[in-house]
């Protein structure tokens, strides 16, 4: 079983009235953000240590308990330690921490107790030193024995030091920061003010490391330009969505009227909003939006499809477009069903992707080559999926 261990102890420098932990982060409180990183890492409980409650930790508190899962909090090691499985494992984040899932990941998985550290060049503020040329970089999976430890300690001791340093005289194993995780935002922060650009360094981050091909390099350097903008004005994802399904449902209504050569830039302008709203939707702890804006890319790329080939088919007078069509989606159909985002390749179609491929062809006046490349690409994408899915002799 994992757990996450999040402190939230220490006052913000420039708001000596709220805990660093509830300043606003990723359109609600930065331990939420916290939270949301260890439940997508697979935590099925939550230990939040404090010294004090405030109004704005119980609301946050509040806010991480309707998504099902068990919060406590707790002031003592003693206190975590009767609320933790013996045989847990622990990921700990430090008070005021910001970080990415893709870091997260790195001490989701099982193994032995590992501090994530970084070396003195790339030392960010607020982080402790775990070695001659070593200093903790905010993150740590431990066994449930290491609070055992602490709990044996006199109480006066900080739970936070504490931990790290059983941890460390214990021989955990060090795990280096990579490289470019300063860059995409992690490090300590209890200042609003710099954590409002962090945001932007983390959402920037997140965006850019989607799996597909179309949301990197496409849908990314927009959503990039977009966000910042719309987190700090506080708009909701779901406004965004649904703004950018209306430009979807006009597009589809133009493509069905015949007019594929406005109706299809219409649909690949709004799948960047939806994605952007989806985005938006997942930082504010909204998924079951998020997955409604990404059932709405798929249902409308599935759409612009079909009514690419009826076009083709009403205008020709063949059954030729409409074929290709329903057998590009019944591919790209199986092709979704077989495969998820950890097992997906860059390179692999998705549904983001196809009214991006059949526009160039739209435009220059050759949808049904359109066609051709996309149910092309799909049985290609397809045909790799299974092949990596095919059990080896």
């Amino acid at each position: 079983m994992l757990a996450g261990l999040i402190f939230a102890t220490d006052d913000a420098h420039d708001r000596p009235d709220m805990l660093a932990a509830t300043l606003p982060f990723g359109g609600g409180t930065l331990i939420e953000f916290q939270a949301r990183l260890l439940v997508t890492a697979g935590a099925g409980q939550l230990i939040i240590v404090v010294t004090r409650l405030t109004p704005e930790l119980v609301g946050a508190v509040n806010r991480m308990k309707r998504r099902g899962i068990g919060v406590d909090i707790v002031r003592t090691a003693r206190e975590a330690e009767e609320k933790l499985h013996p045989l847990a494992r622990i990921l700990v984040i430090a008070d005021g921490l910001v970080t990415t899932d893709s870091v997260i990941s790195l001490l989701s998985s099982e193994g032995s107790d590992t501090l994530l550290v970084t070396a003195d060049a790339d030392a960010l503020p607020g982080l402790e030193r775990v070695g001659a040329d070593a200093i903790w970089a905010g993150l740590a999976r431990v066994e449930a024995q290491r609070i055992t430890d602490v709990a044996a300690l006199p109480k006066d001791y900080d739970f936070e030091s504490t931990l790290l340093r059983v941890a460390a005289q214990a021989g955990a194993d060090h795990l280096l920061l990579p490289g470019g995780a300063a860059r995409d935002g992690h490090g300590i922060e209890r200042d609003s003010a710099r954590l409002r650009a962090r945001n932007e360094e983390v959402v920037s981050a997140f965006v850019s490391n989607r799996v597909s091909w179309v949301d990197r390099f496409v849908i990314a350097p927009m959503a990039r330009l977009a966000l910042p903008w719309l987190i700090g004005r506080a708009v909701p994802g779901l406004v965004v969505g649904g703004c950018s399904a209306g430009v979807m449902a006009l597009g589809l209504g133009l493509m069905a009227w015949g007019l594929p050569i406005i109706g299809l830039p219409l649909v690949t302008a709004s799948i960047a909003g939806l994605a952007t709203g989806a985005v938006l939707s997942w930082m504010r702890d909204a998924e079951s939006e998020a997955l409604v804006q990404r059932g709405v890319i798929a249902g409308g790329s599935a759409a612009a499809v079909l009514l690419l080939g009826q076009s083709i088919s009403r205008a020709e007078g063949t059954g030729t477009g409409l074929t290709i069509a329903v057998a590009f989606v019944v591919l790209a159909a199986l092709l979704e069903r077989s495969t998820n985002d950890r097992q997906r390749q860059r390179w692999w179609g998705s549904p983001a992707a196809y009214p991006l491929i059949l526009l160039p062809f739209v435009g220059m006046g050759y949808p049904l080559l359109g066609l051709w490349a996309g149910a092309s690409y799909a049985v290609v994408s397809l045909a790799a999926v299974i092949e990596r899915l095919r059990e080896k002799p």
